[in-house]
């Protein structure tokens, strides 16, 4: 499979973001209070049975997560349409992802609706920043539509033999077993670090800001 000239679309930084995704969802979930950092189809599943429920102090802690997910899609696009930056807008949202979970680390466990609400920030900010691997739609904050696209490409590959849909399907699931690995990261870590875990990820997007600094384009006419 040819190489994305354009690495906010390589496989390199969708490994990177993947792991941080996972470690992003595994923190919240064990650290914060069960609340989902990226996977706010679960954050919509318990806000409705606590509502069922009248419990509507139970319903404050997923609404937030979820409102600041859409805020950080809203923000992401403003990155994306305003203003020259000397960074790529990728970077800087990603500079912005950084500086708000190594805040998020800080934040007491007596305060996890904040922790949850700017962890939920980041991971908007990173899903509507970062939605394409080689030219594929993909997504490194959760796994249903990641799972379907490696489903279907494997079909198609069965269907036609046509290795790209295989290697499509193999990349697909390859950032799926990224983001559980990242998530193994977050769990194992959760134990050793306790709320500081989040640095971790946080050191895997200071990776992803250096990685968008290579010039493939131009290492390839370099070569030529």
């Amino acid at each position: 499979m040819k190489k994305a000239m354009q690495m906010s679309e390589s496989i390199e930084l969708a490994i990177f973001l993947a792991l941080s995704g996972g470690l992003m969802d595994a923190y919240s979930y064990l650290l914060r209070g069960q609340v989902f950092a990226n996977a706010q189809t679960g954050n919509m599943l318990l806000l409705g049975v606590h509502a069922s429920q009248g419990n509507w102090a139970m319903c404050l802690k997923y609404v937030f997560p979820i409102s600041f997910f859409t805020l950080g899609i809203f923000l992401a696009d403003l990155f994306r349409k305003k203003g020259d930056y000397k960074l790529h807008w990728r970077q800087n949202a990603v500079i912005f992802e950084i500086f708000l979970l190594i805040c998020v680390a800080y934040i007491p466990e007596n305060m996890n609706e904040t922790a949850n609400a700017m962890t939920s920030f980041a991971c908007g900010i990173q899903v509507q920043s970062f939605k394409k691997v080689c030219g594929i739609d993909f997504s490194t904050t959760m796994c249903i539509g990641n799972l379907r696209g490696g489903t279907h490409n494997l079909a198609e590959y069965f269907y036609t033999k046509n290795k790209k849909f295989l290697e499509y399907s193999l990349m697909y699931f390859g950032i799926i077993l990224c983001f559980i690995i990242g998530a193994i990261i977050g769990s194992k870590f959760s134990n050793i670090l306790g709320l500081k875990t989040i640095l971790l990820s946080a050191f895997l997007l200071i990776i992803c800001v250096f990685v968008m600094f290579i010039d493939r384009e131009k290492k390839e006419r370099y070569f030529v």
